[in-house]
């Protein structure tokens, strides 16, 4: 059965509500759900729990749940790109969780895996570790951190059938694959939707099982988070 919906907003229709915890893939602006951000945001829910490496940045990728004050909570590995952010976190109106980014990586992965929890020695002695319980294993002291189920997991990929089988496309691979497995819903939107059979088994990295809706992306512009540039090589015999 197709797991095409008509657009974001169907996707997620009967799925949102108040006080949910949403994980979304990206990192910055690369390989962000923009579209399903979009539909969340005008939907209105609130006091919304966000698991993703970074919050975007102001007006852009979840800046927008940002600023229109839809979220309560963040577990995040980096954030100081958005000013609005830092400003409302300062102000104590925004609890933040930080994590190490690989530690962030794999508490998706273990929700995802159904594991509850597992032993890492990064973050051991740092305000991380406070509070968590501690263990010893082969003379080397490590922290536990808990696996990631969201309610609802929002991922961008590339090419996707209808199945929901999804391919990502170069760095903007990254959060997807661990935040697609992580949700008890997942919706993936897709710049390229093709029928069944269309894809190479061997080039599918999120099997359809874990998407239960799928949409199709706007082809919106993509923003890059920051432009540099450098000087073309001059021309041989120039």
């Amino acid at each position: 059965m197709s797991k095409l919906a008509a657009g974001p907003t169907a996707a997620l229709e009967g799925v949102l509500h108040d006080g949910m915890t949403i994980a979304v893939g990206g990192f910055g602006l690369s390989g962000i759900p923009a579209d399903l951000i979009d539909a969340v945001r005008d939907s209105g829910v609130k006091d919304l729990t966000v698991v993703s490496n970074n919050m975007g940045i102001d007006g852009k990728g979840l800046g927008v749940l940002i600023e229109s004050g839809q979220v309560r909570k963040v577990l995040a590995s980096y954030v100081g790109e958005n000013k609005l952010f830092a400003e409302q976190f300062l102000a104590g109106t925004l609890d933040v969780e930080f994590n190490p980014q690989g530690t962030l990586a794999e508490r998706l992965r273990a929700g995802g895996a159904g594991i509850p929890a597992f032993y890492t020695k990064t973050g051991v002695g740092t305000q991380i570790a406070e509070g968590k319980p501690h263990a010893e294993f082969d003379g080397e002291l490590y922290v536990q951190e808990r696996g990631i189920v969201a309610d609802l997991a929002l991922v961008h990929a590339h090419t996707a059938d209808t199945d929901g089988n999804l391919i990502y496309r170069y760095t903007a691979r990254n959060f997807n694959p661990v935040v697609a497995t992580a949700g008890r819903v997942t919706i993936a939107e897709a710049e390229v939707i093709v029928e069944p059979g269309q894809l190479d088994p061997n080039h599918i990295i999120t099997p359809g099982v874990y998407v239960q809706h799928l949409v199709q992306a706007s082809g919106r512009a993509k923003d890059i988070e920051k432009l540099t540039v450098r000087p073309r090589p001059a021309a041989v015999g120039a």
